[in-house]
């Protein structure tokens, strides 16, 4: 179903929210990830927003404070502000679990299967999703690997990605055997599988998950070689195009894959859908995040922004549909 307006509450949902209110609800952030830096500005706008809702708020930095904290006072709900390993992977989602608290997003497996690139792919091919040609290269039998070989079969130009990071960490393109073995020992030292990806030559699109709902789907241009790390977090020469640019039917065809690939990972609650347009046209989903950045600039709140919600009206609803079963 295609997001058409934004909702208000049923006076149930009201009342939920107000039932939640009387508790602490933690956020959690930081971590040991590679994607520390990111958590730690998504988890302080969270909070600051969940605060704005109306919520009582204990921001919690997982890098330094135990999980066992949440249990000595009384935590029973947490926002999971944590992107990457240790957060994002299904690893924090058992352990709380495990603990009997609630929390947003994806389950165990959801979080898992989309934080795993290779999986991820492997599951949208088995699906009928479109997605880019690949090949998955382990550090065990890179010594082995024709790298040339590998590289004209992929077509010449590839995406070089680690297959459990996210932020565009440790990837990069490749167009030559020299440039693809250099990545590839880059990428390795950020995990021992790595997913190459025929490259993409066309613009690239991401949408916003909340609930069964697809939100405006986001264009983004960058003049560097691909949307990187840089690209996302330090260049001030990226735009953001929503509405996308697209007519009316070809952005409600890519809500509807997005949503097809969200729920194919088994992802839940919300989150974000990345997928590129190549040179002819046709759509190629790249993978799902099941907690993507969160800061007041991110893709998330500016897709939500164009359907009217504020902020903190956005993480109130994702704490509604995580925790409540909305």
């Amino acid at each position: 179903m295609i997001m058409e307006a934004k909702k208000t509450l049923t006076p149930q949902k009201i009342a939920q929210l107000t039932e939640l209110k009387k508790e602490t609800l933690a956020v959690l952030y930081g971590g040991n990830s590679a994607e520390r830096e990111v958590s730690l500005k998504s988890g302080k706008a969270i909070a600051q927003g969940l605060e704005q809702a109306g919520f009582t708020v204990l921001l919690i930095d997982t890098k330094k404070v135990p999980l066992t904290t949440l249990v000595s006072q009384n935590i029973k709900h947490v926002f999971i502000a944590l992107h990457g390993r240790g957060g994002e992977d299904g690893c924090l989602q058992g352990a709380l679990e495990s603990l009997g608290i609630s929390y947003t997003g994806s389950n165990v497996l959801g979080s898992a299967l989309s934080m795993d690139k290779v999986r991820s792919k492997q599951i949208f091919k088995a699906c009928g999703i479109p997605t880019a040609a690949f090949a998955v290269v382990t550090k065990a039998g890179f010594c082995e690997l024709n790298i040339e070989k590998q590289l004209n079969a992929l077509g010449g130009k590839v995406m070089v990605k680690p297959s459990h990071e996210g932020s565009s960490i440790g990837m990069a393109m490749a167009n030559t055997p020299t440039t693809l073995r250099d990545a590839l020992v880059d990428a390795f030292t950020f995990d021992g599988d790595v997913l190459l990806e025929a490259w993409i030559n066309g613009p690239e699109f991401t949408v916003a998950i909340l609930g069964d709902e697809a939100m405006p789907a986001i264009r983004m241009e960058t003049p560097r070689e691909f949307y990187d790390y840089e690209a996302k977090y330090q260049s001030t020469t990226t735009q953001y195009h929503c509405p996308c640019g697209l007519n009316e039917k070809e952005e409600a065809h890519i809500q509807a894959l997005s949503l097809q690939a969200f729920k194919a990972t088994g992802a839940s609650g919300w989150g974000r859908v990345d997928l590129m347009q190549n040179s002819d046209g046709d759509w190629q989903v790249l993978e799902v995040n099941t907690v993507p950045g969160m800061t007041e600039t991110s893709l998330v709140p500016k897709s939500a922004r164009a359907k009217g919600f504020t902020f903190s009206e956005l993480v109130e609803r994702i704490v509604l549909l995580s925790i409540s079963e909305c």
